[in-house]
């Protein structure tokens, strides 16, 4: 099985439309099971097409995907909230397999899409062939946010975990893995497996280089965007992607691949 997460930053990348179309051409090629996508975007004055708006940026690579003839993948998008003053900001997973459920819930105190730091979670369960599968796309806060604590976002997010089901935590969790005591260190006690750490063979990891929005001021790569398993699993590989060494920079994040032997 082969999982991909990426931070989109949909909508606010130079050459966005090469970069989403790279984005699709490399799912297609890497032929990718299941995929997370954080900060996936549409226009709040966009008017509708079906479920989603015209220009939905889920919407727009599932077309693209399609094109390519990748045509059997199912989008489950999830709104968070308003992002300047004009964008309806998301988090998505994208799934080639059979999705046999889907629900969608908030990490955070505030439910209100006006208040940037609300947070949602969605989740597929796939059907992998001999068993039932979850998947959540994350895309958490900061470890020292008093308003909305990063504990407690954790604390939700596990406890809607299948406790008979593997579930894959996916996505950007703007926590260093170099910071002991702080949110990764917190992800590991709560039982997460780093699916970086199981692998057998690995690069840096590095997810982010220098300043970010959320990291204004850093100037040191950064391991934030994860995936995690709820058990140990074996994992032939995990390998940073879009990053200029392994395909085109597509985002202000880079992605994270895995293959996985399940």
């Amino acid at each position: 099985m082969k999982l991909l997460t990426l931070n989109c930053h949909s909508w606010q990348e130079d050459q966005q439309l090469e970069k989403l179309d790279i984005l699709a051409k490399t799912i297609t090629e890497r032929d990718y099971d299941v995929i997370a996508l954080q900060e996936v975007s549409q226009l709040t004055d966009a008017p509708a097409e079906g479920t989603y708006k015209k220009g939905h940026f889920g919407l727009e690579l599932l077309k693209r995907l399609s094109s390519f003839g990748r045509k059997d993948d199912r989008m489950h998008w999830s709104f968070c909230h308003y992002g300047y003053d004009i964008y309806e900001e998301g988090v998505a997973l994208l799934s080639r397999l059979p999705v046999t459920e889907m629900d969608s819930f908030f990490i955070t105190k505030s439910i209100d899409p006006d208040h940037w730091k609300t947070r949602a979670v969605p989740r597929i369960t796939v059907d992998a062939g001999n068993r039932l599968i979850d998947f959540y796309s994350c895309h958490l806060g900061w470890w020292s946010d008093d308003e909305e604590p990063y504990i407690d976002q954790v604390e939700r997010l596990i406890e809607k975990q299948h406790p008979d089901r593997l579930s894959f935590y996916m996505g950007d969790f703007n926590n260093h893995a170099g910071l002991k005591k702080e949110g990764y260190d917190l992800l590991l006690s709560k039982g997460l497996k780093d699916t970086y750490t199981l692998a057998e063979t690995k690069d840096s990891g590095t997810t982010v280089f220098g300043e970010i929005a959320g990291w204004e001021g850093n100037a040191q790569p950064l391991r934030i965007d994860y995936i995690f398993a709820s058990e140990p699993v074996k994992v032939k590989s995990s390998k940073v992607i879009f990053n200029g060494e392994h395909h085109p920079v597509v985002s202000d994040h880079f992605g994270v691949e895995v293959e996985i032997e399940i």
